[in-house]
């Protein structure tokens, strides 16, 4: 066996309790009102904190965060925020080992991006810095109202949903609704599973303390002029837009009261990333990451794994970093991540985390099947589904309370955030007719089943989402790959936040080492009393890279480092009583990289 301290890296982060001297990101989404047809001015990309992610060589340790920092990189910190004038605390660290810094004052997004530039400038070890923006719901209420709910069964601009509910009605299928949180309803009672609050802000959480297993809406009232920068311009009651998504996906149907799901034998995982004033992009990537399986530093194990990822927010601005290896993160767990295209009536290049790869773009129509008058459009659209307008609004489960909670009721709203849970649902249907779907197969499958715009929508993607022809076409029926298939390492996966996902015994991964300092890891969801192999074998004979195995928390539990042209394999047993994870590692040692030099064959059996 090899001895070599450079396997066991140390993790370096800031301290708690370092004032560092260098100033949050808030990207907000204008919001279309209906009835008045007025736009409402948009709000200012202002914020105080960054995102600053320090290249890792080693898992990201859950518990390690905001450990003694370095004395060089702490200096180089406050050199940078000398320079600006600032000074700036270490809050917290997110999933994939990225620190997040409280600066002292809001700035312009633009001004913060200059000194994450200028930092990254300053230190090669930097991976990434840039702004932690604020996320905004993206959507229009109006008056509440009861009415037929028009976008499911209308021939023209509905879901033609009904005769999709003969083959499928979502069951055994969760999905992650990251929003405002959830009230309790009689409409959803029942749906909902597991849940947490991932805001770390009190005063956006408005619910007296940061992150928490209580997902419940506290409201997001804000009165005028309270997020700074004279936003909003007027005073604004609480919006309940959690629940209201959520009885769109997944409200009960056939019991007498109220509205129907999409997906009424689904259950929703509410995850609380928004609340007053919006929610920040850290707090929204931890969400994504903890909703599809991965591991976030401070938060129990997600028990209720989401299949699909249901997104109604966004801001201004090209895709981050963080929100982007989220998404990915979540993709290589099998989780499809389906977004808002925004309500701001512009090109949706310019709206995150919609113009983010791997995600599934939804663009807004009204009851005429012509584009909704709010609704952001452009190449980057997948496609687009009933989010209403003038002609006809999107009913749904609400709450009357005007600042607190009250009581149930229903209300009637209309944006790209009513139409992104119509296929949030369509796609719940499509998994639980066959779990073995990808996500790159339900993008594909929603795409290619679309049916034709019955009225002017341009660039809005391949048409509306129509949900018999797209349940038609899941196939399968609940079958899963046979074992011994093969698939391809998906980069980046060299966090256990990123890990690609392997799902099935026998599963011959064919990988390679990018560079001499590339880990790639890949989790497994080992059930009780089973025993997972790890055998791997390099193409060449003079290459040596090395195997590990990590349990849920991040702890070793098995490793093996044979030298070069030697075969390593490990294997870990799950003794417990309940599923699950397990990260296997190669690790780069000695010798060739690239596709070829530095190609691998790791088959996991379990």
């Amino acid at each position: 066996m090899k001895h070599s301290q450079s396997k066991y890296p140390s993790f370096l982060t800031f301290c708690a309790a370092a004032v560092i001297t260098v100033g949050p990101v808030f990207a907000h989404a204008s919001v279309l009102d209906i009835e008045s047809n007025a736009k409402i001015a948009p709000a200012a990309t202002t914020t105080d904190r960054m995102i600053v992610k320090y290249k890792e060589t080693g898992p990201v340790v859950p518990g390690a965060s905001l450990m003694a920092a370095g004395k060089d990189r702490l200096a180089i910190v406050q050199r940078s925020g000398q320079q600006f004038g600032l000074t700036m605390q270490a809050l917290h660290t997110t999933a994939n080992g990225a620190q997040i810094l409280k600066l002292d004052k809001k700035m312009d997004v633009k001004d913060v991006a200059a000194i994450a530039k200028d930092l990254m400038e300053r230190d090669a070890s930097i991976e990434y810095a840039e702004p932690d923006r604020i996320m905004h719901p993206l959507f229009t209420p109006n008056d509440p109202r009861y009415a037929e709910q028009w976008h499911y069964g209308d021939t023209t601009g509905g879901l033609r949903l009904p005769a999709a509910w003969d083959i499928s009605t979502g069951t055994g299928v969760v999905v992650a609704v990251l929003d405002t949180g959830f009230r309790p309803h009689a409409d959803l009672s029942g749906q909902f599973v597991g849940g947490y609050d991932f805001i770390t802000d009190t005063k956006i959480a408005n619910d007296g303390n940061g992150r928490d297993a209580d997902a419940s809406d506290p409201g997001d009232a804000v009165a005028a002029g309270e997020c700074g920068g004279g936003r909003p311009v007027q005073s604004q009651n609480s919006s309940w837009h959690g629940t209201h998504v959520a009885g769109t996906i997944a409200a009960k149907t056939n019991n007498g009261v109220g509205v129907a799901g999409v997906a009424f034998n689904a259950k929703v995982l509410p995850l609380r990333v928004l609340g007053k004033c919006g929610g920040y992009t850290s707090d929204i990537a931890d969400a994504i990451t903890w909703a599809s399986g991965g591991t976030v530093s401070g938060v129990p194990a997600n028990a209720n794994k989401a299949r699909v990822i249901n997104m109604s927010l966004g801001g201004g601005g090209a895709c981050d970093t963080t929100t982007q290896n989220a998404i990915n993160g979540a993709r290589s767990r099998g989780t499809v991540v389906i977004v808002a295209a925004g309500n701001d009536n512009v090109n949706v290049s310019g709206s995150s985390p919609a113009n983010c790869s791997g995600v599934v773009a939804i663009a807004a129509t009204k009851k005429d099947g012509g584009r909704a008058s709010y609704s952001n459009y452009g190449t980057l659209i997948d496609v687009a589904a009933p989010g209403g307008d003038t002609g006809g609004l999107i009913l749904s489960t609400l709450n009357a309370g005007t600042n607190a909670p009250g009581a149930d009721n229903y209300a009637n709203y209309a944006g790209t955030s009513m139409a992104t849970p119509h296929v949030a649902g369509v796609a719940a249907l499509m998994l639980s007719k066959n779990p073995a779907l990808t996500p790159d197969d339900i993008e594909s499958k929603l795409k290619s089943t679309a049916r034709a715009f019955p009225a002017t929508c341009n660039s809005c993607g391949t048409g509306i989402v129509d949900a018999l022809a797209a349940v038609q076409s899941a196939g399968g029926g609940g079958t899963t790959p046979p074992a011994g298939t093969t698939i391809n390492e998906a980069e980046a996966n060299n966090t256990t936040a990123s890990a690609n996902a392997v799902t099935v015994s026998g599963t011959v991964v064919k990988g390679n080492m990018g560079s001499s300092t590339d880990s790639d890891y890949f989790a497994v969801q080992l059930p009780a009393g089973k025993t997972l192999s790890a055998a791997m074998t390099i193409g060449s004979s003079s290459a040596d890279y090395d195997l590990y195995a990590y349990n849920a928390t991040g702890s070793q539990v098995a490793l093996s480092e044979n030298g070069a042209g030697v075969a390593d394999s490990l294997s870990t047993a799950n003794t417990g009583t309940t599923t699950t994870t397990r990260y296997v590692r190669v690790k780069y040692y000695s010798g060739g990289t690239g596709a070829t030099s530095g190609a691998y064959s790791l088959k996991l059996s379990w």
